[in-house]
């Protein structure tokens, strides 16, 4: 385990935000639903996504149509604790970004993501309804 990878890769903002998500939900999370939950561009999530990837803090696996992404949860040492604290510390500065998530998690059918990306203006019509 890279410590000094882990920890470059906790260094940035949209990351934190990223990693909340996972944090917060413990869902397995498609990049759609990530686009949608925090306004932020696919490739900007894809990039952030292949970050915590190289720094061995996220597992990825496709069903169906989708990829899924997930907290890399060894069952005992260092990121369990980590994950642990960082769930506590950013518990509530985020809070919009997870009011969005499970909005858009609420969209799933049978617990799998159906939709993709969805603009804006649709995705405000698909909540209220």
């Amino acid at each position: 385990m890279d410590y000094v990878t882990i920890f470059k890769a906790l260094g940035d903002e949209t990351r934190l935000r990223i990693l909340n998500l996972f944090l917060q939900s413990d869902e397995r999370i498609c990049v759609c639903e990530m686009v949608d939950a925090l306004n932020l561009p696919q490739y900007t999530i894809s990039k952030q996504l292949n970050i915590f990837r190289s720094a061995d803090l996220i597992k990825s696996g496709r069903q169906g149509t989708w990829v899924y992404n997930q907290l890399n949860q060894e069952p005992t040492g260092f990121l369990s604790g980590l994950f642990e604290l960082l769930k506590k510390q950013l518990s509530g500065k985020y809070s919009e970004d997870i009011e969005q998530l499970n909005k858009r998690l609420a969209l799933r059918e049978k617990g799998v993501c159906i939709v993709g990306v969805i603009p804006k203006e649709e995705l405000e019509e698909a909540y209220r309804q």
